[in-house]
């Protein structure tokens, strides 16, 4: 591809050389290249709805370059982490994009993470500039500043989107700034610092690259069936890994548009998609649950032709007949893998697809058990090949009980081979809780629940909820009123974090101690639902 005038790189040979090696796809292995082979191929298509707005790929590629020297201007150097707080919206992509043109690395933060959590991040990522909204939905970050620039003293510089206070630089005045572009990123370079909860108490941030996230994006939306001109809803948020892999990147590689929305609402989501007239629906098992369900669905006119889905065979099926999204094929991955392991293909078996039967992208090897999938059986399921970290970023003993020597990954969760060189996700067997889509981990909300001076010893653990999958419950050695630790819960923590229900108990003896003098979860559990079915603490 031949230098556009005005632009800003040269795409490159596409064929890729990590170790192992990835399959060679047709797409970009760079953030620049890929923005200036969409620019190049299709100019006047939208690449984007969202709350602000729409945009080309053409303007999309002219926005990017725009802001990639307003933020040269202001000393944003190669493999800098750069934080990114705000809501899905065009804003959110080109300044994503703008960083990685300098090989930058964005560090997203979750819009619904509280100021000690949000601390915690651009702290432990050695942050010094972050761009943050004044507001998303209910989230007052403009308010909680002072709390963030206390607990940050390194965090030198801070751009505010919307009403801008003191001691911030305001959006307008920040991108008239200009600065000569550097060399461009190589395809090893970070391209994102993606912070995933575990069965630590506080989130590890896991280093993807480039060439990782661009590739995953090609290998698995090519099997989701997205061609140019396609248009994709995808509600995920952005600081999560699916929703820039998944759905920025996976866009970007194919040239078709992705719809976005601010917040995932049923109602909402159906007249976006018929109306934008959507091919594709991605999502969680919850998100398409809702949409199902929602007395909207019957009258709506919808265009879908197929969906990505981590859900359940029963949801598949509906979605598939009911939402007339007959090429849906059903993922699994995880943020330490960039993050799509396994999928099925669009031009598969339905009956496969709707069990959740996948074959590993190409190039990546899945065992299950520590056995190949020519092997019928059940266990955890290890992962390893060119999707997969390196390991988490300045945390070598948690990297060394997850990944091996020989590149394996521990994922922690279940699964079932069927002999036959594919997969299926069974369930999760660390602690970790999935709340709506979202990650918790239980003893990070214990260690969040010990901040409370009447609070002396917690313990978190999940019961099933007919909509969000799971949701917390804490049992608390306090005095206190159990509702008063409730709000005050939902006032420190984000939402999905916040037990819904806590119970107060005398001592730690009073949860019940095994043989080892440690507390039962499953136990604990098990208390939790008899105490919500009426039975008595």
């Amino acid at each position: 591809m031949a230098r556009r005038a005005g632009g800003f790189c040269q795409a490159r040979n596409v064929s890729l050389t990590v170790t192992p090696t990835p399959p060679i796809v047709a797409g970009a292995v760079i953030v620049p290249d890929a923005v200036a082979r969409a620019a190049w191929l299709t100019p006047d298509l939208e690449a984007l709805v969202a709350p602000d707005g729409r945009i080309t790929f053409g303007e999309l590629e002219r926005n990017t370059n725009d802001l990639a020297q307003a933020f040269a201007a202001l000393g944003v150097r190669h493999g800098e982490p750069v934080a990114l707080c705000m809501g899905n919206s065009i804003r959110w992509v080109t300044i994503f994009l703008a960083l990685a043109r300098l090989g930058a690395v964005t560090v997203p933060v979750n819009t619904r993470l509280k100021s000690d959590e949000i601390a915690f991040v651009l702290r432990d990522a050695g942050v010094r500039r972050a761009v943050f909204a004044d507001q998303v939905l209910s989230s007052d970050f403009a308010s909680m500043l002072p709390d963030i620039r206390a607990a940050v003293p390194d965090l030198r510089t801070l751009i505010m989107d919307g009403d801008a206070p003191e001691g911030t630089i305001p959006w307008n005045a920040f991108i008239i700034g200009q600065a000569p572009l550097s060399s461009l990123p190589q395809a090893q370079d970070d391209l994102l610092i993606q912070y995933t909860s575990g069965t630590t108490a506080f989130p590890k941030p896991v280093p993807l690259t480039h060439q990782q996230m661009l590739t995953n994006a090609f290998v698995s939306s090519q099997r989701l069936g997205l061609r140019a001109g396609d248009r994709l809803h995808s509600a995920r948020p952005f600081f999560h890994v699916a929703g820039t892999t998944l759905s920025i990147l996976s866009c970007l590689q194919h040239l078709a548009t992705l719809v976005s929305m601010d917040r995932f609402e049923p109602a909402a989501a159906l007249a976006q998609m018929a109306t934008e007239r959507c091919t594709h629906f991605a999502g969680n098992g919850t998100m398409a649950a809702m949409l199902l369900d929602h007395p909207d669905l019957e009258a709506t006119q919808l265009n879908l032709r197929g969906a990505w889905l981590a859900a359940t065979p029963e949801i598949v099926k509906r979605v598939i007949s009911e939402m007339s999204a007959h090429e849906a094929v059903t993922g699994y991955g995880l943020s330490e893998a960039s993050p799509n392991v396994g999928q099925s293909a669009w031009w598969e078996d339905a009956d496969l697809r709707a069990d959740g039967l996948m074959a590993p992208q190409p190039g990546m090897e899945v065992r299950i058990a520590g056995h190949q999938l020519d092997e019928v059986g059940e266990g955890e399921i290890t992962v390893r090949g060119w999707s997969v970290m390196r390991g988490y970023r300045d945390r070598p003993e948690e990297t060394a009980e997850t990944l091996d020597r020989d590149g394996w990954l521990s994922t922690g969760d279940l699964g079932r081979s069927d002999g036959a060189g594919r997969f299926a996700f069974v369930g999760r067997m660390k602690e970790m809780l999935r709340v709506g889509g979202e990650n918790v981990a239980p003893a990070e909300v214990e260690a969040l629940l010990l901040r409370h001076p009447e609070i002396a010893f917690a313990e978190v653990v999940g019961i099933p909820d007919e909509r969000l999958g799971d949701v917390p419950v804490a049992f608390c050695v306090s005095d206190a009123d159990p509702a008063t630790l409730g709000k005050w819960a939902k006032d420190t923590m984000a939402g999905f974090k916040a037990p819904r229900h806590i119970w107060c108990v005398r001592g730690v003896d009073d949860l019940g101690l095994n043989a080892s003098g440690k507390v039962s979860k499953a136990a604990l559990a098990q208390r939790a639902m008899a105490l919500l079915n009426g039975a008595g603490i």
